[in-house]
């Protein structure tokens, strides 16, 4: 099996989890605000061990997710989008247009307000629902706008994984944290010394979790770090990257994730709940994805164009980049945990749930008719 397999292998399965994704989800609000709702709280704060059935979810699954997510980065950077200046420099600069814009839009409305810290929530991208959109969008939507959609949101998750490092750490032991550092140098090390076999990363990078959770930082960073500490080599058998990421592919899209959006977005929807979309956190959320998004990722990438640094990809025009960009004010998974990071109090995480699956909602909406009302006026001038 190729890098080309690969690919495809993703995207199909990116594009069927963002189906089932949007089951779940509406599931999830179904049960929640059913007569079995309070039992479907409490099945979520069933304690396993020490901690909650809702925590290994959010700290102990989510880490394998973020695996797969830089084991998708290490692939882009080896062989991907991402391997050359040339190809890079467009997806790094539009996501970094997706990312300050929409974080600049919540900082405005929320700046001096509890609700500030909230300023991370609108700058992540959900892959598996965009892509899940963008396969809806129709035959006349190019490979190559895939391939740069994905390439944008894996940077964005990077961004987002730096994010949650550098501003939602609190508390911070340095043992701990120098523990765990230590483990990630010595696996790093091995694998360039010829190590290959999984299990020798794997078992260590479960104590690098522990101690990275011990540390204060959020323990799903050590799923970074891993994928990281892997060796990419060749695109087949031998590299141990390749056959990770292709084994984690399905149980992550449809295990993971969509257990991730049951045990989040469970919202007991109070009467008048719609009025919380006023509020300053809410609009700086919604303003941040469905605004904020597009005009971050096309004004970055026309200045990018423009000042000689990058080109659109073959087939793709502005038309297409800015659905494109709309498409990237899906946030929903990393929105979701990053809100579950920024606030304590539960109304203001509830609201910012709902605010979330609003803004959402539109992108993915105003996204698909957009992408296919200028696939089909392509397609009549042609014609």
């Amino acid at each position: 099996m190729g890098l080309k397999s690969l690919f495809s292998d993703f995207f199909h399965s990116e594009k069927s989890s963002g189906i089932v994704l949007i089951g779940c989800t509406i599931l999830s609000l179904l049960v929640a605000n059913s007569a079995w709702g309070e039992s479907y709280h409490h099945f979520w704060e069933t304690q396993i061990g020490p901690y909650s059935l809702e925590f290994w979810i959010n700290d102990g699954l989510m880490a394998i997710f973020f695996l797969m997510v830089g084991l998708e980065i290490e692939r882009e950077i080896y062989v991907g989008e991402l391997s050359s200046p040339r190809q890079a420099i467009l997806p790094i600069v539009a996501a970094m247009g997706g990312m300050l814009v929409p974080a600049a839009i919540h900082f405005v409305f929320n700046e001096g307000t509890p609700t500030a810290a909230g300023f991370g929530i609108p700058m992540a991208t959900d892959i598996a629902f965009a892509l899940g959109i963008l396969s809806l969008a129709g035959k006349s939507v190019p490979l190559s706008l895939k391939i740069f959609l994905t390439a944008l949101a894996i940077i964005d998750d990077l961004g987002a994984i730096l994010v949650i490092a550098v501003f939602y750490t609190n508390e911070l032991s340095l043992s701990d944290l120098f523990i765990s550092l230590g483990i990630f140098v010595a696996l790093f090390i091995m694998g360039k010394m010829g190590v290959r076999r999984l299990v020798f990363f794997l078992i260590p990078g479960v104590f690098m979790w522990y101690f990275l959770h011990e540390s204060g930082v959020h323990a799903t960073i050590s799923g970074v770090l891993l994928a990281f500490a892997i060796p990419f080599a060749g695109t087949g058998s031998d590299s141990p990257s390749y056959r990770l990421q292709h084994a984690l592919h399905n149980p992550v899209a449809f295990g993971i994730v969509p257990l991730f959006a049951l045990a989040n977005t469970g919202i007991k929807l109070e009467p008048a709940f719609y009025n919380s979309l006023l509020s300053l956190n809410s609009l700086g959320i919604i303003g941040g994805l469905v605004l904020g998004k597009p005009i971050g990722i096309l004004s970055f990438c026309w200045l990018s164009v423009k000042m000689g640094w990058g080109a659109l990809p073959k087939q793709v025009n502005w038309k297409q980049l800015f659905g494109v960009g709309m498409l990237a004010g899906i946030g929903f998974t990393m929105s979701i945990f990053i809100t579950l990071l920024a606030f304590d109090e539960v109304q203001t995480v509830n609201d910012s749930k709902i605010a979330i699956l609003t803004a959402s909602l539109v992108a993915a909406l105003a996204g698909l008719f957009y992408l296919r009302s200028v696939g089909s006026s392509s397609s009549s001038t042609e014609e």
